[in-house]
């Protein structure tokens, strides 16, 4: 089983829709910033700026319940496979250890010198796998 790191998620009022709901929007930012502490932590910050990065090319997201107002947000993240070139990250949205919201994203490394996606470095692919 791969490492699950969870993220607290601060809410904004801009979040919040009329119905005092986080709207899908503002959710796919909290999958967002669960991502970017993912990647800091198993990765290192250099994943975020480095020459090798991580681009998104696909994201799936199912809305299984309600994220309201005040609610302790948190974001649960692992990585479920590594595969030559991508990397899929599943995520799951997360209020008194309910599930209200999950999200399956498909990344790939890609040289923005180059232009060009590019196979996952075998130390990512270590950090990514392990506990």
């Amino acid at each position: 089983m791969a490492r699950v790191l969870e993220t607290p998620v601060q809410q904004r009022f801009s979040d919040i829709d009329p119905f005092m709901h986080v709207n899908n929007v503002a959710q796919q930012a909290y999958f967002d910033v669960g991502k970017v502490d993912f990647y800091r932590k198993v990765l290192g910050a250099e994943v975020l700026l480095g020459d090798l990065r991580i681009v998104t090319v696909s994201t799936s997201t199912s809305y299984i319940g309600q994220v309201r107002l005040y609610d302790d947000v948190r974001v649960l993240t692992t990585c479920e496979k590594v595969g030559n070139k991508s990397i899929t990250l599943f995520q799951r949205l997360v209020v008194g250890g309910q599930t209200l919201s999950e999200s399956r994203s498909v990344m790939v490394v890609f040289s923005f010198a180059r232009q060009s996606g590019e196979p996952v470095p075998a130390a990512w692919r270590e950090s990514l796998l392990s506990e």
